[in-house]
């Protein structure tokens, strides 16, 4: 049966039968949603289909481990984990990235409601089912990098990367949501505290250093941060924390071993899955891996990316769109 008559079925016999459908902007994975209404109500559908490797269990999971620690992802409503599909309340349309744009002078204001969520996190203890971001899985995540991005085995960098996590970042200790930023946060100013910031897209959260969704989250891809807001929130979250002085030589570490896998992600997606909107990402994110790379403690690491990876120039980019 196709997709679309599998989504079609499970509609037509819940209690969203009769409701409007519309699709919603999707992510770089093979997820699709659906924002169901009727009457003034809405519910959000997932679709991740089984046949494609995808499974829906971590990702409820993961939302009754957050509602544990009383923060806000999205209650499950109905859950068919055979079929890949969800049905989710709908925390609203309006993501940190949509209000920003409109209300840029409250960046201060969501971004410390985003660094208190990762505060929360930094306090519960991690959970010990989950894959743990040790250096050599840190290192092996770049590997996609060299693959699609370089275009070469170098196994060098890769080894610099594990060499870089175990002086700077070799505890795993701390749940990480993974793709924590502007677009994968609902505000929501009709709350308080913690129940202001809505969680999504965090199926992937595995145990990692200290400071990896806050190396997310201000190296975000998808828009320019202030550096003085960065510095001004990773000062908050050390404060919140208590984080000792080698802290911004970890989050360093951190935010370049996320940015380096991120070209190799993007790269992947523009030249093998035909994606190449995502080409456009790609001189942001080797801009923020070298603002990170500047830190006194990565030059090892910064002359292993010199050496191995092309900087992001238009005839490199033309290729990599295909």
């Amino acid at each position: 049966m196709q997709r679309s008559a599998i989504i079609d079925k499970f509609i037509a016999n819940s209690a969203w039968a009769d409701w409007t459908r519309t699709p919603l902007a999707g992510d770089a994975s093979g997820r699709r949603y659906e924002r169901l209404t009727h009457n003034g109500q809405s519910v959000i559908l997932m679709d991740d289909a089984p046949e494609n490797g995808a499974s829906t269990s971590k990702f409820a999971q993961i939302t009754q481990l957050l509602i544990a620690y009383n923060l806000t992802p999205p209650e499950i409503l109905e859950h068919e984990p055979d079929l890949g599909i969800m049905v989710l309340s709908d925390l609203g349309a309006e993501d940190f990235a949509h209000w920003l744009s409109i209300y840029p002078d409250r960046s201060l204001t969501l971004y410390r409601a985003a660094a208190d969520v990762l505060v929360e996190l930094a306090q519960q203890a991690a959970p010990r089912d989950l894959q743990l971001m040790t250096p050599e899985v840190g290192a092996q995540m770049v590997e996609i990098t060299c693959t699609y991005y370089a275009q070469s085995s170098s196994s060098g960098l890769i080894d610099t990367v594990r060499d870089a996590m175990e002086r700077l970042a070799p505890d795993a200790n701390t749940l990480a949501l993974r793709d924590y930023h502007a677009e994968n946060l609902i505000w929501r100013p009709d709350q308080t505290g913690l129940k202001r910031v809505g969680l999504l897209d965090y199926q992937d959260a595995f145990v990692a250093p200290a400071g990896y969704d806050l190396a997310s989250l201000l190296r975000d891809v998808r828009r320019e941060i202030d550096p003085a807001l960065a510095q001004e929130i990773t000062t908050y979250f050390m404060a919140k924390t208590k984080a000792g002085k080698t802290f911004p030589a970890q989050l360093a570490c951190l935010g370049a071993q996320r940015n380096l896998r991120i070209l190799g992600v993007f790269a992947r997606l523009a030249s093998a899955l035909n994606k190449p909107r995502y080409v456009n990402f790609i001189p942001r994110v080797w801009d923020n891996l070298l603002s990170d790379l500047r830190h006194p403690e990565l030059k090892l690491l910064d002359q292993a990316v010199r050496d191995t990876l092309p900087a992001p120039e238009n005839e490199f980019l033309t290729r990599l769109r295909g």
